[in-house]
């Protein structure tokens, strides 16, 4: 039996069945609800029926008391519909809603997908989830207090593990570690999330993305994200990278590819049957005009710098309708 959830004051809507617990189906809808544990053990997720019944589920007494659910709070990452239902809750839309944690975590597996990027997946303790938005980054904390930022390649539906694309930078410190001395099972410090860059889905108009290197990393997020919730915009994804072996997760892409997005890889050191050049010079070559557009550019600082000097001049793009993270690189000391 399917059940029909409204969330107030947004007047948002969805539905699911019995099975799910609320956060889960308001999740799997694009809707995204305060969360932190998604056990019951925290109370970020605590909001108010407004209308309905609900199963408690296993809401842990200390974090929801009887007196509570007379009051007609439940925690909504416990909680399942046995009705219709009415709820109140405040939706993050804003990085500003999400709270920023220190937390430990494992490394569960690394994967080499190119000579010179690893990805490694975190596992986070078993009471513990991050909530983010598609796009953002963490900090690893190191002993030297130098923090090392790497954007999640991750969407914030598939949170079981935290996924970074790590690429072996020569000279830099912890990316040698990386490489040479980290394995799995090791425990590193995290902060996050942080960071301003992330899918804006207030905007109807269709997307550019442009990446150099890693920069793939926040964009897989993004694009994963909206797909995820059905995003009808149109959305072009441009990748430089040097090499054509530099190209990784194209099966991935491919699966994109085959549900609406336009991928342009750009290779600029050395030939090949595809795009050459700079990367933002192929948009320039394929757009004439993009005033209509919203652009997402991440990757290193001369990509980013480019993109939006020469869009917002020379194609018309506004300048609040450019997004960018720019990826710095910290030395070995």
């Amino acid at each position: 039996m399917s059940f029909k959830i409204t969330i107030q004051p947004s007047q948002h809507s969805f539905t699911t069945d019995a099975e799910e617990t609320i956060l889960d189906a308001a999740l799997d809808h694009g809707l995204v609800l305060p969360y932190s544990c998604r056990n019951g053990a925290c109370g970020m997720c605590k909001g108010k029926v407004l209308e309905g019944s609900v199963d408690y589920g296993k809401a842990q007494p200390f974090m929801l008391s009887d007196e509570e659910k007379v009051k007609g709070l439940a925690l909504f990452c416990c909680a399942k519909p046995l009705s219709d239902l009415v709820i109140e809750s405040h939706e993050v839309t804003r990085s500003q809603d999400i709270p920023v944690k220190m937390l430990p975590c494992r490394v569960e597996k690394m994967t080499k997908v190119a000579h010179d990027v690893m990805v490694l997946s975190l596992k986070l303790p078993a009471n513990e989830r991050l909530q983010f938005l598609s796009g953002q980054y963490i900090d690893i904390l190191q002993k030297d207090d130098k923090p090392r930022s790497f954007s999640l390649a991750n969407a914030p539906h598939d949170d079981a593990f935290l996924e970074l694309h790590i690429r072996n930078i020569a000279g830099g410190k912890f990316t040698q570690h990386v490489f040479n001395g980290m394995k799995e099972r090791d425990i590193l410090r995290i902060k996050g999330p942080l960071g301003s860059f992330f899918l804006h889905e207030d905007s109807d108009k269709p997307i550019v993305f442009v990446a150099s290197g890693t920069g793939f990393a926040p964009v897989k997020a993004i694009i994963e994200h909206a797909l995820h919730i059905g995003f009808k915009r149109e959305m072009h994804f441009y990748w430089g990278v040097r090499k054509v072996a530099d190209l990784y997760m194209l099966d991935k892409i491919k699966t994109w590819e085959a549900q609406g997005i336009k991928f342009t890889p750009v290779v600029s050191d050395e030939a090949w049957d595809g795009r050459s050049g700079f990367v933002h010079q192929a948009v320039l070559e394929d757009f004439k005009d993009l005033s209509g557009y919203v652009v997402y550019a991440c990757g290193a600082p001369v990509v980013v710098e480019a993109a939006h000097r020469d869009f917002t001049s020379q194609r018309s793009l506004a300048n609040e309708a450019f997004y960018s993270d720019v990826f710095t690189f910290v030395a070995k000391v």
